[in-house]
């Protein structure tokens, strides 16, 4: 005899079905455990704003890598505040507080604009940081905004990265210009932005070899791969964002500087930041470089990567 077992519904995908806010917040939760959650232990029986409160504040700062520079920053305005009586009660400080970090990220609160055609975006990076991965997150986001978008896979020294795009490209319906594993990677951009130009492209999307930010002469292959896309646009690329791995700390902000002295960088994509208790990067990289943050990445979903808002980021951090 016959038994008809009835299948159990399929379970929802709570995260996805989640707002990027709720999203946003669950993904800081190791960086607002170590911080933000440890501070509303610190005040909380607090009756007034005292020389241990501050001192306890500052190991906090430090300790979710907001940097030494910045967190001497934000302790002098606070400080001052106490100390002219602007701050007297502890829940006082920690709005204050909140006020403050988002005063330093909103001038980098800058998302990116599209005023070009074919806009050019060069992306780069060290190995590990996520840059292949969040190229194609940004191409779906740029796509579900009406783009016609293409990738470049001028990462040519690592197979897996070209064949990445490519699946992912072809699952998505979107054009990845590619050459074999080892090939010129500024003869595939240079092919790409060709091609982008006669198809009608709106943004081209350009991936890099993954290189540390003391290999020179990986450093100079970027600087080439500019020329060459200048030979077709003078003013190309129109952006060059470095991605960076929040997990990696102050390393990150060494990263940033040294990739900003050594090509020009004009923004900065972090990811990871769901893997890391080090959130507090961003508001040590926005003091100290000023570049604007143009993504944030909490997730391996391809929502999972959206462009940067500072209240935004503050109000998950916080809440």
């Amino acid at each position: 005899m016959l038994k008809f077992i009835r299948k159990k519904p399929p379970k929802e995908n709570n995260e996805e079905n989640k707002t990027w806010l709720e999203r946003l917040s669950n993904g800081l939760k190791k960086t607002r455990s170590n911080f933000t959650e440890s501070l509303d232990n610190l005040i909380r029986g607090k009756k007034s704003i005292d020389k241990e409160l501050l001192e306890d504040l500052e190991t906090r700062l430090l300790l979710a890598d907001i940097g030494v520079e910045t967190t001497t920053t934000i302790l002098d305005q606070l400080t001052q505040e106490v100390d002219r009586e602007k701050l007297r009660e502890p829940a006082a400080l920690m709005d204050r507080l909140k006020q403050i970090l988002t005063e330093l990220l909103e001038p980098v609160s800058e998302p990116l604009q599209i005023n070009k055609k074919p806009f050019v975006l060069l992306v780069v990076g060290v190995n590990g940081a996520g840059k292949t991965t969040s190229i194609a997150k940004m191409a779906h986001y740029y796509q579900s905004q009406g783009h016609r978008v293409m990738l470049a896979a001028g990462d040519t020294f690592r197979a897996a990265a070209i064949d990445q795009l490519q699946v992912w490209g072809s699952r998505h319906r979107i054009p990845v210009i590619a050459q074999q594993p080892g090939a010129d990677s500024g003869a595939v951009i240079f092919d790409a932005l060709q091609s982008a130009r006669a198809k009608n492209i709106d943004i081209l999307i350009a991936d890099t070899a993954g290189r540390l930010h003391t290999q020179n002469n990986l450093m100079n292959e970027l600087a080439k791969i500019k020329r060459v896309i200048k030979k077709i646009d003078p003013e190309a690329p129109h952006e060059i964002m470095l991605v960076l791995d929040a997990s990696m700390g102050q390393n990150a902000l060494i990263q940033a500087q040294q990739f900003e002295q050594e090509i020009g960088v004009n923004s900065i994509t972090m990811t990871k930041l769901d893997g890391t208790a080090k959130g507090g990067i961003l508001f040590s990289i926005a003091d100290r470089l000023k570049l604007p943050y143009r993504f944030i990445g909490i997730g391996e979903s391809v929502e999972d990567l959206k462009p940067f808002l500072a209240k935004e980021f503050v109000s998950a951090l916080f809440n």
